[in-house]
């Protein structure tokens, strides 16, 4: 080992490149000195690695866990794609909430709000804030080429686009406009609520009479969806709109402009409700309970049974009606 200093220090240069975030600078502090990071080119070299790990996470879930719960419940062979769907998100969006959680707690954004636009721009973030949004990133680049390995239907890969670019475009936006602290507590309500879908989603499959998840999940959505859009109007809105530094200077980090304003609030507003109609309620098409009581029903196009009104069949034709005898 004491041959090849100069061999040892080139690769942990490399690998550093690799494995931790890049760009660190020291920003004086009240007692000490902290150290921040910023974004720059070298972000890309991070995040393809950690897709590279995710692909491998993704096939270790699927082949130890899913699979194995899939077998035992006999699903077909579309309850079996959206199963597996199902059962990664839930892992996901269940770390991503504790760890977001986790950031947003350590970091006080939660208990001061006004954290979220004052000192814009927040060029400088601590580490956690930077690897958990690099983490993020490559979480949903993974989810470009799982689509070919997990041999999704050429019918699903429109919608599974829409619903992986919607996530990257919002988080590469608050990542590269230096809206870190406002997109962190965004996702955590958005995160939550894909959760507990999900999970609804997994027991249903498992017993199709488990629906009050369902009922539960549609309460919150209600809940998170006004949180999240009160929290970009004030934020974007009112903070950043009162604050003197308006002008767009990219080379400082600073897009706070009344047009970029403007704009950020509609695409969150916009976006807040497709991003999570794609889970199933499109259209509002609903099943009828079996058991026909009036109760908040499961929609059959997240399924895969309903296509243009009509209900389908798995194999893709319409179930013949029946016709009732006269007694």
């Amino acid at each position: 080992m004491e041959r090849f200093p100069f061999i040892l220090q080139v690769t942990a240069k490399t690998a550093f490149l690799f494995i931790l975030p890049q760009y660190n600078v020291s920003v004086p502090a009240a007692d000490s000195e902290t150290v921040h990071y910023h974004y720059g080119p070298k972000d890309l070299v991070t995040i393809l690695f950690y897709v590279f790990i995710t692909v491998i996470l993704h096939a270790v879930v699927q082949e130890y866990i899913l699979d194995k719960i899939s077998k035992r419940l006999h699903l077909s062979k579309v309850k079996h794609s959206k199963f597996n769907e199902s059962g990664q998100l839930v892992i996901f969006h269940l770390s991503s909430v504790v760890w977001c959680f986790y950031v947003v707690v350590t970091e006080g954004y939660l208990t001061n709000p006004r954290s979220l636009w004052e000192d814009y721009p927040h060029v400088y973030l601590p580490f956690q804030v930077k690897f958990f949004y690099l983490c993020q990133l490559a979480y949903w680049l993974h989810a470009l080429p799982e689509l070919y390995f997990q041999k999704v239907r050429k019918e699903e890969i429109p919608r599974q686009l829409q619903y992986i670019c919607l996530y990257l475009v919002h988080i590469a936006g608050a990542y590269l406009l230096n809206l870190s602290r406002l997109g962190l507590l965004l996702l955590l309500l958005q995160y939550s609520t894909e959760f507990l879908f999900h999970t609804a989603r997994l027991f249903y499959f498992a017993d199709e009479n488990n629906e009050k998840l369902f009922s539960a999940w549609a309460a919150v959505f209600g809940v998170t969806r006004l949180f999240i859009l009160t929290l970009a109007v004030l934020a974007i809105g009112f903070g950043l709109a009162r604050m003197e530094n308006q002008a767009f200077d990219p080379e400082k980090g600073n897009f706070n402009t009344l047009l970029s304003t403007l704009g950020l609030c509609t695409v969150v507003c916009s976006a807040a409700w497709p991003v999570a109609f794609r889970s199933g309620w499109e259209g509002r098409e609903e099943a009828i309970v079996p058991t026909g009581t009036p109760c908040l029903s499961v929609s059959l196009r997240f399924l895969g049974y309903h296509e243009n009104g009509v209900v389908k069949a798995e194999n893709g034709t319409s179930p013949r009606t029946k016709k009732l005898k006269s007694p």
